[in-house]
This record gives C-alpha cells, structure tokens and sequence, in this order.
C-alpha cells in the first residue's frame, strides 16, 4: 500500500504553485467517467418520462438528450479540472480577452443555440410541421440545438439556422391542426349571368370529394376587372403538403363546369375606336 500510495503522490507537474500528482490526474478521470455515466442515465430518465407523456417526438428528444449531457459534462469538467489543480478563476481570468474576441466571433453560434433552447421549451415547431419560411413551404425533418433541416417540396434538403425560425415570422400550418384554404380565382365575361355563375361555382366546390367535408366552401365575386368579373373559389383540405395538387384539382373542377355550362372564361381584350376620317380612309384602301 505504501509503494501505490508513493506512485499515486508522484508529483508530475505544478499549476499556480499546486502540484499535479498521479492519484489527482487519477481521480480527475474517475470524475469524467461518473459524469458519463451521470449523462447517461438523466438522458434516458428523461427520455423515458417524455415518452410517458407524450410531450416529445425523435428530433425534440435527441436535441434536449444533447443537452443534457453538454450540462453534465460541463459540470463534470470544471470539477475534474479543479480537483487536478486547476484554478479555474485564474485560467478565466487569463483567457477573459481571449473570450471575448471568442465571443464576438462565435456571436451568430451562440444565437443560434439560444434559439434551438427556446424551440425546443415552446415547442411551436416540431419535426413534421410544414412550415412557410421565408416564402419557401417546407417540412420539419429534425430539429437540432443549432439548426433545423427541413426539406422542400422539391425534395431539396435545407437547413436553417435556428434563429430565422425564432425572430422572423413563420407560418406554421400545423400547428394545432392540419387544415388548409385553398384558393383559385377565375374570370367571366361580363356578359354572364352572374347569379347562375355563383351557383355553379358553389355547386362544384360543394361536390368535390376530397374537400374537407365540415367547413363549407366559399365563393365570393372579387372584383370587376378590366376585361372580366373575377371570382374566388376557396375549399378547406386536411393537408397542406398537398396543396399544389390539391389547388390544380379545383382549376380544374372550375375549368369543366364553367365550360359545360357555357360560360365563357374571359381573357385580355383591346377595343380600338378611330375617328370619322380614319374610318374613311381605311374603307377606301379596302375598296381600291
């Protein structure tokens, strides 16, 4: 016992007039494994009581798992380092100028990490949602403590900071449910009916099968235009991602009644008028 209790007081090094021994390097080390497997264990405590609960999916659990035991090894470090002889006063105070040139660069990072923290308390957005970003829609795939990857209806993986997501406005469409207006606008000549034009846009919306059954469809006549009498079609569908497909079903649903019914689908017209010997003149270059 005397010969290892020698070895483990062997002196290797001094630090501030503290001298680093093989028993203290020894014990620094045990510290990290216990913290470890410290890390570990609240990890999958918290896991386990999420799961219970029903308050987190895949992406949510890994990015707080991560955070867990970047708290823990924090912890465990500062102690491992000060039981080795490190004053961690002094070493801070040393480095304070460092850190904050540190600091300044790393500024983006650390709002970003900010963010993802505040993501993943108010759990506004979670892996799945769809998204509107920016003028992009976009689907949730994960959600990290830095960034979130999203992937577009392109198919095209994005990834975004999470601080576009915490200080620009976002549209999050699923939110607390998944229902989504669609709307299409369509213009007839003035010469309609507009009465019966009404109805059979009410009547074709109505009888869309794939519409969200308890929210009516609307039909508002929007504006007089140039060269028609626009008017809005909307439906409710139960899923955004869906709504390009959904949107050309309704053209053409509109497209097919309006045509069946005769009612013509107007377009851009010019009407030119000329005046009484411009008139005269054309009809003599006709008749020569």
């Amino acid at each position: 016992m005397d010969a290892l209790q020698q070895v483990l007081d062997q002196p290797l090094l001094m630090l501030g007039g503290t001298p680093v021994t093989v028993g203290t390097i020894a014990v620094g080390v045990v510290i990290l494994l216990v913290s470890i497997a410290i890390s570990v264990l609240l990890q999958n405590a918290m896991s386990r009581a999420l799961q219970r609960r029903k308050m987190g999916d895949e992406g949510t659990l890994a990015a707080m798992r991560r955070l867990v035991h970047y708290a823990v090894m924090l912890v465990g470090t500062g102690i491992a380092l000060d039981t080795i002889g490190v004053n961690l006063g002094a070493l801070f105070a040393a480095g304070a100028v460092f850190a904050v040139g540190l600091g300044f660069a790393m500024q983006n990072i650390a709002q970003n990490f900010v963010s993802g923290i505040i993501l993943l308390i108010e759990r506004t957005i979670k892996p799945g949602d769809i998204l509107n970003v920016e003028g992009t829609v976009v689907r949730v795939i994960q959600l990290g403590v830095r960034s979130t990857l999203v992937r577009s209806r392109d198919d095209e993986d994005i990834i975004v900071p999470n601080s576009v997501l915490v200080q620009s406005m976002v549209k999050n469409f699923t939110l607390r449910d998944a229902l989504y207006r669609i709307r299409v606008t369509v213009g007839v000549v003035y010469r309609s009916n507009m009465a019966e034009v009404h109805r059979l846009l009410r009547d074709t919306a109505d009888q869309l099968s794939w519409r969200v059954r308890s929210l009516e469809p609307r039909v508002f006549l929007k504006e007089f235009g140039d060269s028609s009498v626009n008017f809005e079609v909307s439906v409710w569908i139960n899923d955004p991602w869906d709504a390009p497909a959904a949107r050309s079903k309704l053209h053409q649903a509109v497209w097919d009644a309006l045509e069946q019914a005769g009612v013509t689908i107007a377009f851009p017209q010019l009407d030119v008028h000329f005046d009484g010997p411009i008139e005269e003149s054309f009809r003599a270059l006709a008749t020569a």
